[in-house]
């Protein structure tokens, strides 16, 4: 009979034709390759209709007048009244008068409007302003700080005998020209709201609870390290909630738990009204691929104590900028916040775990669903579900290569084993392709300099990074289809034995990620149990063995883990991409946003992708994707791609107008001048700024002067602009800057000690809020001791000169007092023996900057946001 063309078929009977195509014939029949768009704009559609709608789910702000019909329940319009004060308190950077003084009285005034609403007669309230002083290591950098500030304020029940305390902790303190209200203001005022819903709630709890707002978390991490270590309370604070943002609204991540404590992760199952969670999202973050940290880490150093890490993470480009203000701030994200946080303070003050917090030495793996529902279970359950599930796996993929050759006349199951080991092997190609296409589209834009095109218009991101990576993981088998036609064995089966190979991938990838101690394997075995449901359900409904039955089973199937998987990696795009604008000029960004969908593309289409081969001239579907990536990568390098725009997705410079004075061993001054140092937050540093009205006339590297002096000459600020110190640049300018104050270092002399060898080096240090000291010994010399604390000179293996010092504080400008102890070999301390810088930060708008460099700022265009303040280097020679 002659066959008729696809015009002739309708198309309902072409599918079912298709479906249930006989054996002989199977090789043949396919779908037109007209349908294949349609299929692939079907997971497109998904993401619109399910991924987007549920990731942003807020819940509906609770309003004053609501409140009296809406009794214990978080409101957000009060919280909002709170953050509003805050907000035009503006900058409150450590050592201002905002941040020491006017913030500080706007917590105690607010926690003594709540004492006296709060109900007395079951209640004890107590707060106190800490003012400590201290220092630690932290990463390349000895961390001092100097009377800052805390406010604390603990609630306690009158009925409550218990010696074990709940933590919970923000900071009100903020970076150089950034109101806060983000972050972490937002955070402040949600823990204002909550301490005011248990002070009035009827019901007492068991637990008293520490309300922490510490002053100095941006400087970092110095607050939360002084409470901790110094004040009455923290020895008897068992857990504690720590509360971050990362941007400016959106819902609150639980991106960090325990240590070894999965108690908590119970609780946080059972109680929190709105689950927002990854063990993979802390496997990232604990790893340092983000340039950020959190006083969880001082808590769980230093305090050794448990307890959640938890972050808005919407709107990262606010993120330490001029416009994370109150207005950036929705009130369903304060919503979504206080209702999580009120309900996890009411469960975790009553657990009787917390009268007994001793580790189970056990991890925990958690993850919410699409914010539907929470899962939780032990690292231990992990490993065996993944062994359980990845050998059923194997076992019903067993089945169906023993039921192909059961069901196939010319094809033996030796046979099939061969040609599916092929297939595996091809597929094990593409997976690497999958990750692999879209790394080398991130190097051929970065070689372009082309980077960080998606910051703007994040919809480039499809055709640049997943079609490539559809391409990639579906090329391999489809030339393999099409080149090498196997004429014994119907395509159905081939097709069906290609998704077997990504099912076996995912068991051996399940087992790699276990050996290595990953807890993300976890994504194995949600894909491993809905693609081993469908064969389940195929084999025993004999599907399997009628054609393309079976692919309506496994399409339906993957909608929940592709739309799980989609919400997932959209999450670390969200939070990645505002990232890397600050992530530093040393690295490329585009290689994380092409891992990131790389992986994606595998575990969400996975197995979808293969369903290509369906269609008629599959290859032709691919060359589809491949003009869509050519597309979108002539509209990205067009000014569509240009990655910022004013007040929304700005780029970050940092530029300290600097004075730097050389002083010689004879006490001469070498040098003199003045300039301004740059510290450039990303890829594209200044070339994006090369043709704006901004006077860049003499840039030159930083790196030109790391070997005539310590730290490359140059005031960088925290240990993360000194790491990578070389890739900054220096602009001189001709007038000197007028300085707002003094920085003074006197040598007070040195001694030699007892042994001949060593002498102790005496200083003072005076000076501004923020200061540095960077110590480079001279020859044979070393650091043998110092007043200090001393892990960098003990851990010499993993800490080398220069060594910075980083010391700030807020209202007790005492001048630091210091020695350095240097040895040598000859014991000659006459001739130069240490190398010393002292820096100097006026970090605060509370002093004030010259005119000139006034007018430099102001010429940077309007999409750029400049961090900025006078600073002075002095170098020393002894």
């Amino acid at each position: 009979m002659e066959e008729k063309t696809d015009k002739e078929n309708p198309i309902d009977t072409e599918l079912v034709e298709f479906l249930s195509v006989p054996k002989v014939n199977a090789r043949r029949k396919r779908l037109s390759w007209y349908y294949a768009p349609s299929f692939l704009l079907l997971w497109l559609a998904l993401f619109y209709a399910i991924v987007i709608p549920l990731y942003y789910k807020l819940p509906d702000r609770v309003t004053i007048s609501e409140e009296s019909h809406r009794p214990g329940e978080f409101v957000a319009e009060r919280a909002q009244q709170y953050l509003y004060t805050y907000d035009r308190i503006g900058p409150k950077v450590t050592g201002s008068y905002a941040n020491e003084v006017t913030t500080v009285e706007f917590l105690v005034n607010e926690a003594e409007n709540i004492r006296a609403e709060m109900r007395s007669d079951l209640y004890d309230l107590e707060v106190d302003v800490q003012s400590p002083t201290g220092g630690y290591v932290f990463n390349d950098m000895v961390n001092m700080y100097q009377g800052i500030h805390n406010v604390i304020v603990k609630l306690s029940s009158k009925s409550s005998q218990s010696e074990s305390y709940l933590l919970l902790n923000s900071h009100f303190d903020s970076k150089p020209g950034s109101p806060g209200s983000g972050d972490d203001g937002t955070m402040v005022v949600v823990m204002m709201e909550v301490l005011r819903q248990m002070a009035i709630s009827p019901i007492p709890f068991e637990h008293p609870i520490v309300f922490l707002f510490n002053g100095a978390e941006e400087n970092p991490l110095q607050a939360s390290h002084g409470f901790i270590t110094q004040h009455k309370w923290a020895e008897k604070c068992k857990a504690f909630i720590n509360l971050e943002v990362g941007g400016s609204g959106g819902r609150d991540l639980l991106f960090q738990s325990g240590p070894n404590n999965p108690w908590l992760m119970k609780y946080y199952r059972q109680h929190a009204k709105h689950p927002f969670a990854t063990t993979m999202a802390e496997e990232i973050f604990q790893s340092g691929v983000l340039p950020s940290d959190s006083d969880f880490r001082i808590f769980r150093d230093y305090g050794n104590i448990a307890g959640l890490d938890i972050a808005q993470v919407e709107n990262g480009y606010v993120y330490h900028t001029a416009f994370d203000t109150y207005e950036n701030v929705p009130g369903r994200s304060i919503q979504n916040s206080g209702n999580n946080v009120l309900a996890l303070v009411r469960a975790y003050s009553n657990a009787s775990e917390l009268y007994n917090t001793e580790s189970d030495d056990n991890h925990a793996v958690f993850f919410d669903f699409l914010g539907l529902f929470f899962v939780y279970y032990t690292e231990t359950t992990g490993i065996v579900l993944n062994c359980v599930i990845g050998v059923l796996s194997l076992i019903l993929v067993g089945c169906s290569l023993w039921r192909m050759s059961r069901q196939s006349e010319k094809a033996s199951l030796p046979q099939i084993s061969i040609w599916f080991l092929s297939i595996l092997g091809l597929h094990v190609v593409g997976f690497l392709l999958c990750i692999c296409l879209p790394l080398l589209m991130a190097v051929l834009f970065d070689a372009g300099d082309r980077s960080l095109t998606y910051f703007t218009s994040t919809w480039l991101l499809f055709g640049l990074y997943v079609c490539p990576a559809i391409i990639g993981l579906v090329l391999p088998l489809t030339l393999y289809f099409t080149l090498l036609p196997n004429e014994r064995l119907s395509h159905a089966y081939q097709l069906q034995l290609s998704l077997h190979a990504h099912l076996v991938v995912q068991a051996l990838l399940a087992i790699i990620l276990t050996a290595m101690g990953l807890r993300s394997q976890y994504l194995c075995l949600i894909s491993m149990i809905f693609y081993a449901g469908a064969l389940l359900i195929n084999l025993v409904s004999t599907l399997h063995d009628r054609g393309y039955y079976w692919a309506p089973i496994v399409v339906f199937l993957q909608v929940l883990p592709f739309s799980y998987f989609c919400y997932l990696f959209y999450m670390f795009l969200v939070i990645f991409i505002p990232v890397l604008g600050r992530n530093g000029y040393s690295t490329n960004p585009d290689l994380i946003v092409g891992l990131l969908c790389g992986v994606c593309v595998f575990f969400a289409l996975g197995y979808a992708a293969q369903l290509i081969n369906m269609f008629r001239w599959p290859k032709l579907i691919l060359l589809g994707l491949g003009v869509t990536t050519f597309i979108f990568c002539m509209i990205a390098v067009s000014d569509v791609g240009f990655p910022y725009r004013a007040k929304t997705n700005v780029m970050r410079a940092n530029c300290l107008h600097t004075r730097r004075i050389f002083y010689e061993h004879d006490g001469s001054v070498s040098r003199s001048d003045s300039g301004y140092y740059f510290n450039y937050q990303d890829r594209r540093a200044f070339d994006p700024l090369q043709d704006s009205a901004l006077n860049l006339t003499g840039l030159e590297p930083v790196a030109n002067s790391c070997d005539d002096y310590v730290m490359c000459g140059i005031p960088c600020f925290y240990y993360s602009w000194c790491k990578w110190r070389q890739w900054d640049g220096w602009l001189p300018r001709e007038s000197e800057v007028i300085l707002p104050g003094e920085l003074t270092l006197d040598f007070l002399g040195y001694t030699v000690l007892e042994s001949g060898t060593v002498a102790r080096y005496q200083f003072e240090l005076a000076g501004p809020a923020h200061m540095n000291l960077f110590i480079q010994p001279v020859g044979s010399a070393k650091v043998d001791d110092w007043s200090f604390v001393r892990k960098m000179l003990d851990e010499p293996e993993e800490f080398q000169p220069p060594y910075q010092i980083f010391h700030s504080y807020g209202t007790d400008n005492t001048s630091l007092k210091f020695f350095i102890d240097m040895e040598k070999p000859d014991g000659s301390f006459d001739t130069p023996t240490l190398e010393l810088a002292a820096v100097g930060h006026w970090v605060s708008f509370e002093y004030e900057r010259d005119a000139e460099a006034k007018d430099f700022v102001a010429a940077f265009p309007d999409f750029v946001h400049v961090m900025e303040w006078p600073s002075i280097f002095k170098r020393y020679i002894f």
